[in-house]
């Protein structure tokens, strides 16, 4: 039977290839140290839970709620860009509340593009912020290029070369999956040839409270008039280790924030009320939170770094987010990544993101999830070890796993 015509531009999902390696040597009762998906294990915070409970209590919070959010939970996301970045929103006109930041990306694409507009996006970037907008119709430009001198001219042969003119530029730093950051400096610079050239940002600030270096990575709307162009989208899965609640804001230009309002209009209800008012609690918070889960990835990262360095595989220390973009070590990377991380589940009892999900310039890397906890990180080390001691004399002679079956 043929596929549908929106199913057929999509690619096969590289991650789910790994699911099922994974899960079939879990079935022979393998002990998986999963590595893989960025899905935090922390707990949320116990007073945001307790918050949760004490309102799920009222019958009256049952009911539909607000697809733009609750007017309190917008007012906490302003004063939350109020305080960390000096940004002013009006939570009225300038915020919305999303489903996640994935789904806010989806029908912000959903949103604004027509058939055959031309975007702008990184390569490699976390798959959603390319095929939401093929999945609307667009057409992706990828940009193999790092938040550095190098930008500029990439976007400038970008417009050079498409045709149509681009309509927008996906931004997303720190990044997911190579955790680089991003400087004001650098954002000042995108932020004006974006408004030369009319084409709209959309910047992905997921993983903003998660740094290591002491410098807070700022917003791209902290640059006087990006406003006018930008949309920013965060979460509460990493920060507030909250993934399975599904909240996320975007926030900026008040002509996109309300075609992104008017698409979630017809296509949902909005969070659960509690959970909005759960989020608003965390949002209006002390930081302490958000300072715990950052001393946390913090000592997993060090450990990890140190731990697989002894094993024989280093990594460079990302400087945010809670990933690490690991070279493939020289031996095995003639195999590429995703044929690496089946080598790794099927040698090493270790399940890692294959850096080709991300797109093909990903394909030298896999990405690291610093979601166990140190021992763990540790056992991972200690198996990759007894893996490289064992195979890297015989790495070249490798018969990847897809040409053995």
């Amino acid at each position: 039977m043929e596929e549908f015509h929106k199913v057929r531009r999509l690619p096969p999902y590289v991650f789910e290839q790994v699911n099922r390696l994974k899960a079939s040597a879990r079935s022979r009762g393998a002990d998986i140290i999963d590595l893989g998906m960025g899905n935090p294990d922390l707990p949320t915070p116990k007073a945001i839970v307790d918050k949760l409970c004490e309102v799920v209590r009222d019958p009256r919070t049952h009911r539909y709620s607000s697809s733009r959010g609750i007017p309190g939970l917008r007012r906490a996301q302003a004063n939350y860009y109020q305080r960390r970045f000096g940004v002013k929103l009006n939570p009225d006109t300038q915020v919305v509340a999303t489903l996640g930041s994935k789904e806010g990306f989806a029908n912000m694409a959903q949103a604004i593009t027509a058939p055959g507009d031309v975007i702008l996006c990184p390569n490699p970037t976390y798959p959603i912020h390319a095929f939401g907008f093929i999945m609307s119709g667009g057409v992706i430009r990828s940009l193999q290029v790092e938040p550095d001198d190098g930008f500029i001219p990439a976007l400038e042969r970008g417009v050079r070369h498409s045709i149509p003119k681009p309509l927008a530029l996906i931004l997303n730093y720190p990044s997911n999956p190579t955790a680089l950051v991003a400087s004001l400096d650098f954002y000042k610079d995108v932020v004006a040839f974006a408004k030369k050239n009319d084409i709209i940002i959309l910047s992905d600030l997921a993983y903003s409270e998660i740094y290591f270096d002491g410098n807070p990575p700022p917003s791209v709307l902290q640059v006087p008039g990006a406003m006018d162009v930008c949309v920013e989208f965060t979460s509460m899965s990493k920060t507030f280790s909250m993934p399975g609640w599904r909240m996320g804001f975007a926030v900026g230009n008040e002509r996109l924030i309300a075609a992104l309002t008017r698409v979630k209009s017809y296509l949902d209800y909005g969070a659960f009320t509690p959970i909005q008012v759960a989020a608003a609690y965390a949002l209006n918070g002390d930081g302490a939170d958000i300072a715990e889960v950052r001393e946390v990835y913090l000592k997993r990262r060090d450990v990890m770094v140190d731990s697989f360095s002894r094993a024989g595989w280093t990594i460079p220390a990302p400087a945010a987010s809670m990933f690490a973009w690991a070279p493939i070590p020289e031996q095995f990377r003639h195999l590429g990544s995703l044929e690496f991380s089946k080598l790794l589940i099927e040698h090493a009892d270790v399940a890692v993101a294959p850096g080709v999900g991300f797109g093909e310039h990903g394909d030298d890397y896999v990405r690291v999830a610093l979601v166990e906890n140190e021992h763990r990180i540790r056992q991972a080390a200690r198996n990759i070890k007894r893996f490289l001691t064992v195979t890297a004399k015989q790495s070249n002679n490798v018969v990847p796993l897809a040409a053995r079956r």
